[in-house]
């Protein structure tokens, strides 16, 4: 059974002087009233009640009053639970007569059902990991979203080093004359290599008809120098000088080859090689880039694969309202993130989950109602119902949606509703009925 509450009153708490409420076991109870009149008081009083310590006001005792804050709460299953006396200490009853204390409020009381602000103002990713924990697909989630980063930055650089390698292609340069394959030059290099060893050899030639030349010189010398050999040397010289003879006729036969139109050969090949590397290199670039294209489109189709697993996942999960759903890591509901859901629908998604987290806690406590319109209050009072969920809420307002109206710290009858002044019927939730126009007959220390 979901615990919920009977009963609650209130004594000397902040703004609060007495005020008692019955409030709906189902659905909205709506405590409204102008601004500092005691609304938020309420429910402050009642998470301390039911929270504990850490929930007390740092000034829970109203202001003026000589008598110490007293609160009485009874559930549904009969609990009760009192903080009164000097201390404010903690007494709690169950419907046998025996006494517990903190421990046991804490076993059915969900903290944010008494403290929604805590929930609303957490971050989105904590938000997130509460409605996950409350699903249980939070890891399965986790693992999924893992492995969307791990694809999504793989891809992320896939398609920096493809658009690297398109622009790379793209400024490379083409020769649409030059052939596909590199042309071989051997046969041009042997050509060659054969025409200078055979000009080395011509050049060898010459240098023998230098140094015959330089031998006949010396032997001139010779002669004149040696006139008892001249016999001998003339006829040495008679010899040496057919040999001029012979190497004059051999030297002027001689013609060397030219290597300028190999070289130019040459030179046109390394140019048209170039061309072919140049070729190639663009035909590389280009590949690479196809395949870097190809590699991004599979990791797309993978990520689109792991985003739609993420939502069958979600979708198959019992989500506490319909619309409600983790993307990116982030709360959404009908598709809008947290920042932009409107004031109503943050409550509405809060109440939801809140709900889920402590199921045997049937009730939750809302302050400043007044984000709602009419429509949208009769549409989120219906949900509660259905929920079977009891909410303790405040509004601004003194309209007839408000079960109570609080003014100066009393709980009074809603005057758009029926006037006190004409017929000041008690209500059964009011508690005590205070004529506006009448000076209060409650006394401190008398609820």
């Amino acid at each position: 059974m979901a615990m919920k509450i009977n009963k609650l009153e209130i004594e000397n708490v902040k703004r609060v002087k007495a005020v008692a409420i019955q409030p709906s076991q189902d659905g909205l109870t709506i405590i409204g009233g102008n601004n500092n009149q005691g609304k938020t008081s309420v429910l402050d009083a009642l998470a301390w009640a039911l929270g504990g310590n850490k929930y007390r006001p740092s000034r829970a005792q109203r202001d003026g009053s000589v008598i110490p804050p007293n609160l009485h709460v009874v559930m549904n299953n009969g609990l009760i639970v009192d903080r009164k006396g000097k201390n404010s200490t903690l007494q709690v009853t169950d419907p046998s007569g025996n006494k517990a204390g903190q421990q046991l409020l804490d076993s059915f009381v969900e903290e944010l059902a008494i403290n929604l602000p805590k929930f609303m103002e957490s971050s989105n990713k904590e938000k997130a990991d509460t409605l996950l924990q409350i699903i249980g697909v939070g890891q399965q989630l986790a693992q999924l979203e893992l492995k969307e980063n791990e694809i999504y930055n793989s891809r992320h650089t896939i398609g920096q080093i493809a658009d690297q390698k398109i622009k790379f292609a793209k400024e490379q340069v083409f020769y649409p004359d030059a052939p596909k394959d590199l042309i071989s030059m051997t046969d041009l290099v042997n050509q060659q290599q054969a025409i200078l060893a055979k000009n080395g050899e011509n050049q060898r030639k010459r240098d023998n008809l230098a140094t015959l030349k330089r031998e006949e010189a010396m032997q001139l010398n010779q002669i004149q120098l040696l006139e008892t050999q001249l016999h001998e040397l003339n006829m040495k010289h008679d010899q040496t000088l057919l040999d001029i003879q012979t190497a004059e006729k051999s030297a002027q036969d001689l013609q060397d080859e030219s290597t300028e139109e190999i070289k130019r050969s040459i030179a046109a090949i390394d140019e048209t090689n170039r061309k072919v590397r140049a070729n190639l290199d663009k035909d590389k670039a280009e590949q690479d880039a196809n395949e870097y294209q190809n590699q991004y489109k599979q990791l797309s189709a993978d990520l689109e694969a792991i985003r739609s697993q993420k939502s069958d996942l979600l979708n198959s999960a019992q989500l506490p309202l319909p619309g409600l759903s983790v993307e990116n890591g982030e709360l959404t509901y009908n598709g809008q993130k947290w920042d932009n859901m409107s004031g109503s629908d943050q409550l509405k998604v809060s109440t939801a989950i809140v709900r889920k987290l402590k199921p045997e806690c049937g009730f939750v406590l809302l302050d400043k109602l007044e984000q709602m319109d009419m429509g949208t209050l009769n549409e989120f009072g219906e949900w509660l119902k259905q929920e079977g969920l009891q909410a303790i809420a405040t509004r601004v307002s003194t309209g007839e949606e408000c079960e109570i109206i609080i003014e100066d710290g009393y709980a009074v009858k809603n005057k758009t509703v029926e006037s006190p002044l004409i017929n000041p019927v008690i209500n059964p939730v009011i508690n005590p009925v205070v004529n506006p126009m009448a000076k209060p007959s409650w006394k401190e220390g008398e609820f």
